[in-house]
Formats: C-alpha cells, structure tokens, sequence
C-alpha cells in the first residue's frame, strides 16, 4: 500500500517568502510532507526542471454575471473556471451582484446555482452591494459576512450600481464592525459624466474616446475621497483595478501612514495602452474598460507599484464581452464609445504574463510574483493557510510551470468563451504544464482532467476588524480612528 496519494517530485517550490528544492506528498486533497525520499505514492508527477507554484487565486473575475445594463458575460462557470485553470489557477472569487431593488439572499442562491453544477476549481464569492437598503445593512450584509461572504464591492461610478459618499459609510461602518473588507471600483462618477457629454455633444464617439473620458483625475480623486471615507471609520479598504500613478500615489501615501488600505490592479495597465483604442475601425472597443489603460508612463508606475508596497494583490477583472451583437455591440454595430459593453476577457493569461515580463524580465521575484498571484490575495480575503501557499496542512493546490516554454498568445489557444484576446500576438516565456486542485490533477498534457462542478465553494472566515491582514509586500500595522468609536 502506498504513503501518498501523490508525489511531485524533483521540482523546485516557491512560495511568497521562501524558495527551495522538495517533492510534495499529498494525501486527501492537502499536502502532507516536504522533503526528500518521503516515500511512495500511487501517483507520481516528475517536476524535474519545473517550479512548482501555489495555485493561482484570481480575486477579482466576473463569471456568468449579468452587468448593470444586464449584458450577460460570455464565460459561465464552466469555460471561465477551465479557462483560469488552463492559466495556473486553482481558486476563483467572482462576484454575486446585487442590482436595484434586489435581495441580497436571491443573487447569492442565483450565483450558487450557476457555480456548483460547472466549475471545476475551487471558488468563493464577493457581493456586489449597489442598495444598501435598511434591511440589507441591518440583517442581509452582517448574515452573509458571518456565514463566509466576508467581502463585497461597491461602485462610485456606473448609474446603475454606484452609491453616494454617505451609504459608502454606512456599507464601510457593516464592515468595520463585522470584519470584512470592502473592495471600491474609484472613479468619480460626476467627472466621466461632464466628459462624456462635452464629447459626444462635439461628436467625438470613437472607442478612444472612452479614455478621454475616463480622466486620470476621475480615478485620482474618487481614491483620495474613498480612502479618506474608510479612514473616517477605520475600515478595511482595497481599490480595485487602479490604472493612474496618481491614484496608486494615494494608497501608497496611505499605507506609509499605516492606514489598511489595499490595492489591486491588473494585467491591462502593465500590457496595454490608451493607444489600442485607437485602432482602426471598431477595432478599439476590444480594448474599452473602466479604468482605461493609460499611457506608456501609466505603465512604468503601474510596474514599480507591484514592488514598492502600492499593490498587493494582480487580478484579471476578467469582464468577458464578445465582440458581436451579444457584447461589444449590445447597442448596436457602431455604438458610440458610451454605448461598447465596458471589460476585457484576461483570467488565462493574468499569471504567464506577469511570469513572463516580471520574473522572466527581472521585474519581479518569484517570491513576489507567488505573494502578487495567490498568497497575499488568500490573506486579504480569508483563504489563508488553506490556500495561497505550500506547507504542511494546506489544500494540494499547485500549479507546476514549465519556465523555459514559450507560446504566443491567441484566442485559439485559449480556453474561454471569447471570440478575440486583447494579448493577441504577444509572446510569452512560462507557462503551467499541469494543474492540482485539492489534489486532483485538473490539467495536465494540455487536456482537462477533471468533471465540470467538481469544484468546491470555500466559506470564509471574518477577519477581526483590530487586526492587521499581513501581506507579503509592506506589512503594516492600521493606526486606530477616532471615527470607529461612532460605530
């Protein structure tokens, strides 16, 4: 009879602090012994020449997700979670969205039906929070976070969905008092507007115009105000998908003042620029997302901000469109750039890019890279030892990558339900060869391995609103507020 389940042998681990040389043994879905000689199992992975990485954790993906606008995205539960395993991912969060009028309860039932029968990995859920009615404040919000939904996002832009300054309290405050955290999409929504209506007034309706459109400043100033608002009640905040240096300048200034505040941002502003929605034709509405990427100067911020403490957590913010009369042209064949369905497709191809140009190219350790994709992301929102990490105890999730294999990316290749890729053409070197969820082998030899809805749903625990989430880049202790006293 064999010790193990499985063995991967001959691979060198990396982890958020450490890198070393070990053969994993798994029994039961978790990892069970580090080491060498550790004995037999009924399968064995040779990783000889491969590093063996914490499997990727994409924290910010919509999936089978109706928009404001009730565009449904082309991925459901099925292609998005084959298509993020394909990329080195073994956990999902996207988003059970609450639209006007909804009940909390109904969109989290609604998300579970659609997740439990397809996915095949592992998966949470953050609540989108657009009406924070008495009810959903005073019973739904604090239910929820106590039975494992201990984070959820709001919006200070988008009519359908955006909140004003005094319910974002009030949502910060059901936080702050029950331990989750509150993720804020940051653009002023009253800027975009003004934009907006000068340019197409002048006729000025191209897709780069989405851009224009999307001011630095709208993004700059809404992060100031929204971290000055969690500030108000010492609460937990994260600014997701941050493209300006002016806004990431903002958590930066925040986290230097020991204020825990968190911030994300995504392979679109390291890859892409304002230049692609100015391509020819309707050509550029593939690349039309809010924030927008920004220029090549964006970019460098962008980049620096992964090393220096700005960022701790890389998401693809996943938002699958096609580029047909179901997505990008809900509207119509030649909508104005108000009217192109906002996101772009990425959860496959978030961690080799980030592999590619920021280990491969020096940017990044690997250490760095494994805190960017998986660990610090498993800390922030409650997923930590059991995920987002290799040790003893922890769930088998291993993503074994191949550095040396170099692919051009295509939307051939790839595995989601898109009919376009904006990373077409770009040549990366890494990649994962195999994939293991809780110790089934989900990819491997480029073929899916595993049955649709044979994924688990992961309850979270809330964290104690008094303590500091440690993260592997810039670890800071909050400094208490007054202003949590009024809670």
């Amino acid at each position: 009879m064999s010790d193990f389940d499985t063995i991967v042998k001959g691979g060198t681990v990396a982890t958020a602090s450490d890198t070393f040389q070990s053969d994993i043994a798994i029994r039961d879905g978790r990892v069970v012994a580090l080491g060498h000689d550790i004995g037999s199992a009924d399968q064995v992975i040779d990783a000889t020449g491969m590093m063996v990485l914490p499997g990727g954790i994409d924290a910010h993906c919509h999936i089978e997700q109706e928009s404001s606008t009730l565009i449904m995205t082309a991925d459901d539960y099925y292609s998005g979670s084959v298509s993020a395993a394909f990329g080195g991912n073994t956990t999902i969060i996207p988003f059970a969205a609450q639209h006007k009028g909804q009940n909390l309860r109904d969109v989290v039932k609604l998300a579970h039906d659609r997740a439990g029968p397809k996915s095949v990995i592992d998966y949470a859920f953050h609540l989108i929070v657009s009406d924070p009615t008495e009810n959903v404040l005073g019973q739904e919000l604090p239910a929820l976070i106590m039975e494992g939904y201990s984070s959820f996002k709001v919006y200070m832009t988008y009519e359908m969905l955006k909140i004003d300054d005094r319910q974002m309290l009030d949502v910060l405050s059901v936080a702050r008092k029950y331990g989750a955290m509150t993720m804020v999409h940051a653009e002023n929504n009253d800027v975009i507007n003004w934009l907006s209506e000068r340019l197409l007034n002048g006729g000025y309706v191209a897709p780069k115009f989405h851009a224009v459109s999307h001011n630095s400043i709208a993004e700059s100033e809404a992060s100031r105000r929204a971290i000055d608002l969690a500030r108000l009640v010492d609460a937990k905040l994260l600014i997701v998908h941050v493209s300006a240096p002016e806004a990431a300048q903002a958590i930066l200034n925040a986290r230097n003042q020991g204020l825990p505040i968190y911030g994300e941002t995504c392979p679109q502003y390291l890859f892409l620029t304002a230049e692609d929605l100015d391509r020819n034709g309707m050509e550029g509405a593939k690349f039309c997302c809010s924030p927008p990427p920004r220029d090549q100067a964006g970019q460098e911020a962008i980049w620096l901000g992964l090393t220096n403490g700005t960022f701790q957590v890389i998401s693809s913010d996943h938002a699958p469109y096609r580029y047909d009369e179901t997505g990008k042209f809900n509207a119509g064949p030649n909508p104005t750039f108000k009217k192109i369905a906002n996101g772009i497709p990425g959860i496959e191809t978030r961690m080799p890019l980030l592999f590619s140009e920021g280990v491969g190219k020096g940017r990044l350790s690997i250490n760095e890279f494994v805190a960017l994709t998986s660990t610090n992301a498993a800390k922030i929102y409650g997923l930590h030892p059991r995920k987002g990490t290799i040790a003893v105890g922890s769930d088998a999730d291993l993503a074994i990558w191949d550095p040396t294999w170099k692919r051009t990316i295509s939307e051939t290749m790839l595995h989601d339900n898109m009919d376009y890729t904006p990373y077409e053409g770009m040549e990366v070197t890494g990649w994962p060869r195999t994939v293991i969820s809780q110790g089934r082998v989900v990819v491997m030899d480029e073929k899916l391995q595993v049955e649709r809805g044979s994924g688990e749903f992961l309850e979270r625990q809330p964290i104690d609103p008094d303590t500091s989430i440690p993260t592997d880049n810039s670890p800071l202790s909050p400094k208490h507020n007054f202003g949590a006293d009024l809670l």
